[in-house]
């Protein structure tokens, strides 16, 4: 591997929340954005304020032609959660969307690779009987148990990442991403708290969009090497009521690790703190009164 400065960094998905967020990201901090999509608009058109082109990332083509000319990806398309497709439809398109920009990059020669995991490779979602949950706070260690081909697919991406970084050097970091919130979704948040079994399928996480954008330019920068996975999630959670207590009540006789404090997130992000410089900035209780 070469040491010249990255640049100029491809972002994949970039019509989406956490895709937004990148670019928005990158640029405020002077990165020169090659953004792709399969939807939204493009060219000229694109109110993304980088130059945005059409790619279906199934097509190792498409791939290659998407990143040509970047330093880094920032890889964030994929099919979004379980449930939108077929299972089958859901595995298959993810893992050729991974595999063909990991691929791509390392035909290439980019200096990074930044991707989207999910939270889900760590047993999500956890059911009222604990399922796969077997302590808290969950941890990277926490791994892997998916539960959904979904999940699968973002698995066998961290699988084939660390192949990859293993074959060519290129330093990989995975992003296991909780629920993204972007600010003006933060009107529902009240609207939970009546029934928190219905937020306790991922220990009551979210991430704010802008604090994934950060996380994005942080893993970029980050002085990483071989492929790292860690779990980027707020450092609260979205409910009104302490996570102890939320424990207790749902989860009675699962083990916990060390004590939480407060409303500290039950999804641990020191390991994203240690390995990409990681603290979120941004919490729902910004705007809305607990």
């Amino acid at each position: 591997m070469n040491s010249r400065a990255i640049k100029t960094v491809a972002v994949t998905g970039a019509h989406g929340k956490a895709g937004r967020a990148a670019v928005a990201e990158l640029l405020a901090h002077d990165y020169n954005v090659l953004a792709c999509d399969l939807a939204g608009p493009v060219g000229r058109n694109s109110d993304l304020g980088a130059p945005t082109m059409r790619a279906d990332l199934t097509d190792y083509g498409q791939a290659l032609q998407a990143l040509t000319g970047a330093d880094a990806v920032v890889h964030l398309a994929n099919i979004p959660e379980p449930g939108m497709f077929p299972p089958a439809e859901t595995l298959n398109r993810n893992t050729a969307m991974n595999h063909n920009v990991f691929l791509a990059a390392q035909a290439l020669g980019l200096q990074r690779v930044v991707w989207a995991s999910s939270e889900t490779t760590l047993g999500l979602p956890f059911g009222e009987d604990g399922g796969t949950l077997r302590y808290a706070p969950v941890d990277e260690a926490h791994f892997p148990h998916p539960s959904s081909t979904y999940a699968l697919s973002k698995v066998l991406g961290e699988g084939a990442a660390a192949r990859i970084a293993a074959w060519s050097g290129i330093p990989f970091v995975g992003l296991r991403l909780t629920n993204i919130f972007a600010e003006a979704e933060y009107h529902r948040v009240p609207g939970f708290w009546a029934d928190p079994r219905s937020r306790a399928w991922n220990l009551w996480g979210y991430v704010d969009a802008r604090d994934v954008g950060a996380a994005c330019r942080n893993a970029v920068e980050a002085g990483s090497a071989g492929s790292e996975n860690v779990i980027i999630a707020a450092a609260d959670t979205i409910m009104n009521r302490q996570s102890a207590e939320l424990l207790g009540e749902f989860f009675p006789n699962l083990p916990r690790r060390r004590d939480v404090a407060g409303f500290e997130t039950l999804l641990a992000i020191e390991a994203a703190a240690e390995l990409i410089g990681y603290h979120p900035a941004h919490s729902w209780r910004e705007s809305i009164s607990g």
